[in-house]
């Protein structure tokens, strides 16, 4: 029996694991540094400061590039990953939605799949909040055109066949969504009488 073999062969495993280790630390940094920012870019949206919003993009979108360098892992498969790009995808869809009335695809924000539903479902819940902000401030118009848009994406979604515990209970909460949106729609027609 070589022990020197068996010897050299732990310390290149010990070396390898090591290196992953230190590379899955960075990688869970750089997944909170990326909710942080989209966090950031939703705050700023709902003040109306697309000064800052539109900076902490341009700076979450390098940041999306650089961690999608640093690892070849399917997204889905990595729960702080996939949570970083879901995030991402909410705060991206909600930015553009706000600012320039579209939902941005999925592969212009370089994610998974999943990921993607998953952030498009967060940005119904975003939606209804923007509605209801402007309701307060009877901008009745936007009300409607968010409670159109939701409810657009619930019919899309419905034609999938969700088998992710996790997409299945977001796509769920997208209908209780739906149901605020259209009370406020009825509270809308009732002023308008």
């Amino acid at each position: 029996m070589n022990f020197e073999e068996i010897k050299n062969n732990f310390n290149a495993l010990r070396n390898t694991y090591e290196r992953e280790d230190k590379l899955r630390d960075n990688l869970i940094t750089e997944s909170r540094e990326i909710v942080k920012k989209s966090k950031k870019i939703i705050y700023s949206v709902h003040r109306n400061d697309f000064s800052a919003a539109s900076k902490s993009v341009e700076d979450i979108k390098k940041s999306i590039k650089e961690l999608l360098n640093k690892t070849e892992s399917k997204i889905s498969d990595v729960g702080y990953l996939r949570n970083a790009f879901q995030e991402y995808v909410e705060a991206l869809c909600f930015y553009e939605f706000v600012k320039n009335k579209r939902i941005p695809k999925h592969d212009e924000l370089f994610v998974d799949v999943e990921s993607y539903l998953l952030g498009v479902c967060d940005f119904t819940g975003e939606l209804v909040r923007f509605a209801a902000n402007n309701f307060l401030r009877k901008d009745f118009g936007k009300v409607l055109e968010v409670k159109e848009i939701v409810e657009t994406i619930y019919n899309e979604l419905m034609l999938f066949d969700f088998r992710s515990g996790e997409l299945r209970g977001k796509f769920d909460s997208i209908k209780y969504s739906l149901k605020r949106l259209e009370d406020l729609a009825i509270e809308i027609a009732k002023m308008n009488k």
